[in-house]
């Protein structure tokens, strides 16, 4: 009888075990993980190579949440996160990047570098794979589209070359005759009706990922990714969200792009940055005497920017004598080719180089952007350039 009674305890003794072993195994199966490491095998590249994790689809210039060197052509990168987020891995001085959707999770990225041998000395990859998070794997899964997009691109641009150098120089020659006489050509006419069907397309199929995940923070964050710059005509599709995606940090980074506050009749903070040659100069120094003064933000890779440079001398020109004063702030991350604008320019006023703070302070989304203040360093303009901001220079300083 207690032999029995015995084996009866020992098996229950037994299957408790075996439950408790399979309730801890299970328990511990399905606990998300709280921290994520993304662990990188590059090669290519040189020992001692910086690497930076830097926040992505933001529309602003981000400082990275973390900065390490390649050792071995491996690097790591370790934090948590509430949600996931989207990051550049930039390599070098932002020579090179590869885009990671993060989340807690162990995460492997490979690649393989190659460094241009141009005078920007550029960092090119191929063979990028990214494993361990689901995220990214969703986020190739849903872009996959543009793929289609490119090859698209390609096909309708076949042939049209020679076609278009002589439409580029006949727009910088202002020869409106040649212009027409190429517009008018059954191979210019076929170009645009592709070109008009090829961004339905990429309009159609960019619409389509938004509201295919407009109830999660996917939908914001697609509009971020998908979208340069935004204007009133965006809005209705922030509406279609739901107050879940709304609230979510993509929602909210998305709110406040949409719905920027606008900066006039704010006063500017007293930053201070460096000229070509290193010598520090506050607002208040440059401001200091002048009536009006015009911050223009721009960079060297930047066409619109250069353009509207000879309109800048002209106006300083006109009424630099008269008060008005122009201070250019270079957002380029490669010194060099600031320095080496700067040259060719040859602008007449104070040009400094962004520190990535006061470019975000004045809420930089996209350049060039300008902020006309005052001679108490309060903003009374923005975005006036050309035409606009000659009448507004006129109005301020008729005597």
């Amino acid at each position: 009888m207690k032999a029995i009674k015995y084996k009866i305890l020992g098996l229950s003794i037994c299957l408790f075990m075996i439950s408790h072993n399979s309730f801890s195994q299970k328990k511990k199966a399905t606990t998300a993980p709280t921290s994520y490491t993304i662990e990188g095998t590059i090669t290519g590249l040189a020992d001692g190579t910086e690497v930076k994790l830097i926040p992505g689809a933001t529309h602003s210039s981000e400082l990275p949440v973390a900065e390490t060197t390649l050792k071995d052509g491996k690097f790591t990168f370790s934090g948590k996160l509430n949600e996931p987020r989207y990051f550049y891995i930039t390599f070098g001085k932002s020579k090179g990047m590869i885009p990671v959707m993060a989340e807690n999770a162990k995460i492997k990225v490979a690649a393989a570098g190659t460094v241009s041998t141009d005078e920007g000395q550029w960092i090119k990859f191929k063979d990028v794979v990214v494993t361990g998070s689901k995220s990214h794997d969703y986020y190739k899964k849903e872009t996959a589209f543009k793929e289609e997009l490119d090859k698209d691109y390609a096909a309708y641009h076949v042939g049209i070359d020679e076609l278009s150098k002589k439409v580029g120089a006949a727009r910088k020659a202002g020869n409106k005759k040649a212009l027409d006489s190429i517009y008018s050509t059954e191979q210019w006419k076929t170009f645009e009706a592709a070109e008009k069907a090829f961004f339905t397309k990429v309009e159609k199929t960019t619409k389509d990922v938004i509201a295919k995940n407009k109830a999660t923070w996917w939908g914001p964050f697609f509009m971020m990714t998908n979208y340069s710059y935004f204007t009133p005509e965006q809005k209705p599709m922030f509406d279609q969200f739901s107050e879940a995606a709304k609230k979510s940090y993509y929602g909210q980074v998305l709110d406040k792009d949409l719905n920027p506050k606008s900066l006039i009749g704010t006063s500017v903070a007293n930053f201070n940055l460096k000229d070509k040659d290193g010598k520090a100069y506050t607002a208040k120094e440059i401001v200091a005497g002048k009536k009006y003064i015009l911050i223009d933000f721009w960079a060297s890779w930047c066409g619109p920017c250069r353009k509207e440079i000879p309109n800048l001398k002209t106006a300083y020109a006109e009424y630099g004598q008269k008060g008005f004063e122009i201070l250019s702030i270079s957002i380029d991350k490669d010194e060099k080719a600031w320095q080496k604008a700067l040259t060719q320019e040859n602008m007449q006023w104070h040009n400094l180089l962004d520190d990535d703070k006061v470019s975000k302070s004045f809420n930089v989304k996209a350049i060039p952007a300008t902020y006309l203040v005052d001679s108490k360093g309060v903003i009374i303009g923005d975005n006036l350039r050309g035409a606009e901001l000659e009448a507004k220079l006129k109005e301020l300083l008729k005597s």
